[in-house]
């Protein structure tokens, strides 16, 4: 059994930052890759960023140069660092997770976290 549990989601006011926090833990052998995806209402959930095990990212377009992942493998958590919030960041933000357990490798997600940008 494995567990994503997402934290530091909030409401923040338009060029604020936010830092999100998701930690995994279970039965976990190792951790590939991790990330954060994004679900607007009405939209359609999106890659916000990515994290390899050896520290390779990945970014949208939109978030690039104000959003940093970061990942402390020792603690199984990976961050997400939102600088310059704009209010088309609202969304829910959900970890994911490719993860070797006794079992296999498989994807998890967290149950999401919601970040509002408002004034």
């Amino acid at each position: 059994q494995v567990q994503l549990v997402e934290s530091g989601g909030g409401l923040v006011q338009p060029g604020g930052s936010l830092r999100l926090s998701c930690a995994a833990s279970g039965n976990i052998f190792s951790i590939n890759a991790m990330g954060w995806y994004r679900q607007a209402p009405g939209k359609q959930r999106e890659l916000v960023a990515n994290i390899r095990f050896v520290g390779e990212t990945r970014y949208a377009d939109s978030v690039k140069g104000r959003f940093t992942i970061s990942r402390d493998n020792a603690k199984n958590t990976v961050y997400l660092q939102m600088n310059s919030l704009k209010p088309e960041d609202t969304a829910v933000y959900y970890c994911d997770a490719d993860i070797y357990t006794d079992q296999a490798l498989g994807h998890f997600w967290g149950q999401g976290t919601q970040v509002t940008v408002s004034s």
